[in-house]
């Protein structure tokens, strides 16, 4: 291979005590020279080698002649890659055919050993849905990376997304060396795990209400070696704050869309008194889902004793049903 003489469209066979390498061209002198250095013992010969089989790129062609062309035109274009598990949604006509689909799956990604289907929506106050095993061995706990980042996690038990990647890396690129970070909602640490990787002089409190969230994000504070930096706390966000937060704050991260306005006020108590930065996401729909988003904060934290000083960013991080987003709004507080 270092010769670029090997034919890696064609199998290596064993043929009593010898192995025959398929070579792409007949070799020279100089690598002959080569190859003795590497090989004491070996001829040139001529053999017949059997193609190697080419494994199907796309998960269409892997499809194709075992599922209708009709439902060709369906399959899921999102799948959610967390470690080596996929992560499906089935539209209703592919319901019976779940299993050749997440089949399929596992010969175009050779890398994964389950495809889950989700199999409901994210409820309750641990944030987790259940799932549907349609592929592989089975299982719903991994281990994924992401910039740099270990993170152990088992889908069942806890809420990751790997669809928020760029956003655990935005809103880590803001932070400042000597802040204190409030991760409200910290699940198994994305955010406050990658912040306290990438600086030195950093404190951030991770707080989750989800125990098995606390039980992971605790392994991979140890496997992520940032000890020193991230401090776990198990409990509901507005008491933690309020029994041992309360104006410690540089920075809050709010990603609980589902609840986060009910939580705008105990964000602004843990913000230090000069103030603070507040990243507040929520599902919004509608034509203006920014505009929507920026009021509704604004509108939050007048009920407290604070006030937006200025709108730094608002974005849609990702679209979660048609005309219904994911929107992030960044907001320094007074």
């Amino acid at each position: 291979m270092r010769l670029e003489l090997f034919d890696q469209g064609l199998r290596v066979q064993r043929v009593g005590d010898w192995l025959h390498l398929p070579l792409t061209s007949e070799p020279s002198p100089a690598h002959l020279e080569e190859i003795g250095k590497a090989f004491p013992e070996f001829e040139v010969s001529v053999c017949t080698f059997p193609e190697r089989p080419k494994r199907p790129l796309k998960l269409i062609d892997a499809l194709e002649g075992r599922l209708p062309p009709h439902l060709l035109a369906s399959l899921p274009r999102s799948i959610d890659f967390v470690g080596e598990i996929a992560v499906v949604e089935f539209p209703p006509e592919l319901e019976d055919h779940k299993a050749v689909v997440g089949e399929a799956l596992l010969v175009v990604n050779r890398r994964l050993r389950t495809v889950l289907a989700k199999a409901g929506a994210v409820k309750g106050v641990r944030r987790v849905r259940e799932f549907e095993v349609v592929a592989g061995v089975g299982g719903t706990e991994t281990v994924h990376r992401e910039h740099g980042c270990t993170y152990h996690l088992d889908l069942a038990k806890v809420y990751f997304s790997p669809r928020l990647s760029h956003e655990h890396r935005r809103v880590a690129s803001l932070v400042q060396e000597g802040e204190t970070v409030v991760d409200m909602f910290a699940g198994v640490g994305p955010f406050a795990i990658l912040i306290a990787k990438n600086l030195r002089k950093v404190r951030v409190y991770a707080v989750d209400v989800n125990p098995d969230a606390l039980t992971y994000l605790k392994r991979n504070i140890r496997a992520n070696r940032v000890l020193d930096r991230v401090t776990p706390i198990h409990g509901d966000a507005r008491q933690v704050i309020e029994e041992r937060l309360t104006g410690t704050a540089d920075r809050v991260i709010m990603n609980l869309p589902e609840k986060a306005r009910e939580y705008v006020d105990a964000a602004c108590e843990a913000l230090k008194p000069e103030g603070g930065i507040i990243h507040y996401y929520e599902f919004t729909e509608g034509p203006n889902p920014l505009e929507t988003a920026k009021k509704r904060l604004t509108e939050a934290i007048k009920g407290t004793d604070r006030a937006v000083r200025k709108v730094l960013s608002a974005r849609t991080v990702r679209e979660t049903s048609p005309y219904t987003w994911q929107v992030g709004v960044d907001a320094e507080v007074r």
